[in-house]
């Protein structure tokens, strides 16, 4: 249809211009569209109508270029290509422009209905309250201040949703009771408690060694480093044999529950008059200071240096050892080093 030939009369139906020739060419076209129209309903036309206004407005507005159609203009071309053949008078974009246009506002639809809906937030007051019950009970778990609030007051409140109000921020957080904290034992026993860990490292070979580090927590000297192909429990205790001698200051000893660890090793080692302390399963937090270790030992050595070999991997880190106790300063001790050098002047 072309909408020169046509102007708008009812203000839903078109009709042929009686201006123009019936011998021209465009007349032609005239009849053949008028006698569609009367194949079309009234709606149909209606849709039609506005469909191409719509297109035309695009260009003729302020007789500049037009911008690109927005998502309003977008949702009304597909909404009347409902009512008729639409592709016969789409002029504006491609067609599948359109249909990309009918995707995305299918999208957004599903989007906005698949949306989950969240649940009300709990009043201000029980929010307090449930903070106010874990500070004053700090061995009570979300499950359990649950319970007390059903049994107590007949508020039924799911362990997941106190668990959320404990640990939503660091302002809506428990109330930590410094008295029974791990890390209140790691500082007062710092000075008498060494941790140890494995790490892998790939030569430059795709060998694969195990690297056995044991740090003293309290000065953060690196008190052992060695490495191992194919480490045993037998290997790893030398290592504590070498590293703690027979008169020494340590108390406790932290490792992982690496396999490594057998329980032969750890009386072994309890046997040299050190506490084995082994961290909890899946808690890397609880032996920090190596861990922390560990990663400076990569960022600041092994991710610059490929070991060629084993013997090559232990003099690279004898080396870096050295410097981290004697030339490395470290923030958690002033900032200091481990192994400070007294220079004479």
């Amino acid at each position: 249809m072309i909408l020169s030939d046509y102007a708008d009369v009812s203000g839903l139906l078109i009709e042929p211009r009686s201006s123009v020739p019936e011998h021209s060419p465009s007349a032609g076209r005239s009849f053949s569209t008028a006698a569609l129209l009367t194949t079309k309903s009234r709606s149909g036309l209606a849709a039609e109508n506005l469909f191409l206004r719509k297109q035309l407005a695009l260009f003729q507005e302020r007789q500049v270029r037009p911008h690109l159609a927005t998502d309003a203009t977008r949702w009304l071309l597909v909404f009347l290509g409902k009512f008729f053949e639409w592709r016969r008078a789409l002029i504006l974009v491609k067609p599948e422009t359109l249909l990309r246009w009918h995707r995305k506002g299918f999208r957004l639809f599903w989007r906005r209905k698949s949306k989950p809906r969240k649940r009300p937030r709990l009043p201000a007051d029980l929010q307090k309250l449930i903070r106010t019950m874990a500070a004053d009970n700090p061995t009570w778990g979300e499950a359990r201040i649950a319970d007390e609030l059903r049994l107590e007051l007949g508020l039924r409140v799911s362990p997941r949703t106190v668990r959320k109000y404990l640990t939503g921020g660091s302002s809506s957080g428990r109330t930590p009771d410094l008295t029974q904290r791990w890390l209140t034992f790691v500082h007062n026993h710092a000075r008498a408690i060494v941790a140890c860990d494995f790490f892998v490292v790939v030569t430059a070979t795709f060998r694969v060694l195990y690297v056995f580090v044991l740090i003293e927590v309290g000065t953060r000297r690196i008190v052992h480093c060695n490495a191992m192909a194919h480490p045993t429990a037998e290997w790893t205790l030398q290592q504590f044999r070498e590293a703690i001698p027979g008169e020494h200051p340590y108390r406790f000893v932290i490792h992982d529950r690496d396999r490594i660890y057998s329980r032969d090793m750890d009386a072994a080692v309890t046997a040299m008059g050190v506490k084995v302390l082994r961290t909890p399963v899946r808690s890397p937090r609880a032996n920090s200071v190596c861990e922390r270790l560990v990663g400076t030992i990569r960022r600041e050595c092994l991710d610059f240096l490929i070991p060629f070999s084993e013997r090559h991997l232990r003099r690279i880190l004898l080396e870096w050892v050295t410097h981290y106790n004697q030339g490395r300063p470290h923030k958690s001790l002033g900032p200091g080093v481990p192994e400070p050098i007294h220079r004479h002047p």
